[in-house]
């Protein structure tokens, strides 16, 4: 019963971090940082469930922490532009491009990003 119990615990944790190395690899990845400089170029889709979306198409240079530069291409999918001057934190998977993005304050900034962002 104490093997079982062990080989139990020793698999749950295989398998959670199994998903986590798979979670980084899908949707995780690195982080860069964006200000809305445009209004986007605006474009009317149909959703697979066939109704009309609005969707805002972005190509804007993103900066890491370090500060290095990555061109970040990403949709928002709102009926309106993203807010100018806002600052977005990007997550960019190598695999998927940008996965995610999130408002966030100037202070939030790293100061390598904040530096070339201003």
């Amino acid at each position: 019963m104490k093997k079982l119990l062990i080989v139990l615990v020793a698999l749950l944790g295989i398998g959670f971090v199994g998903l986590k190395v798979a979670d980084y690899f899908i949707m995780g990845g690195e982080q860069y940082y964006v200000k809305i400089t445009t209004d986007g170029q605006r474009e009317d889709v149909k959703a697979d469930a066939g109704e009309n979306v609005t969707q805002y198409k972005y190509s804007l240079p993103g900066y890491d922490k370090d500060g290095n530069e990555k061109q970040m291409d990403f949709n928002a999918f709102k009926d309106r532009p993203l807010r100018k001057n806002a600052y977005l934190k990007i997550t960019w998977n190598k695999n998927k491009g940008v996965t995610s993005y999130e408002e966030v304050t100037k202070s939030e900034l790293p100061n390598a990003a904040k530096e070339k962002l201003d």
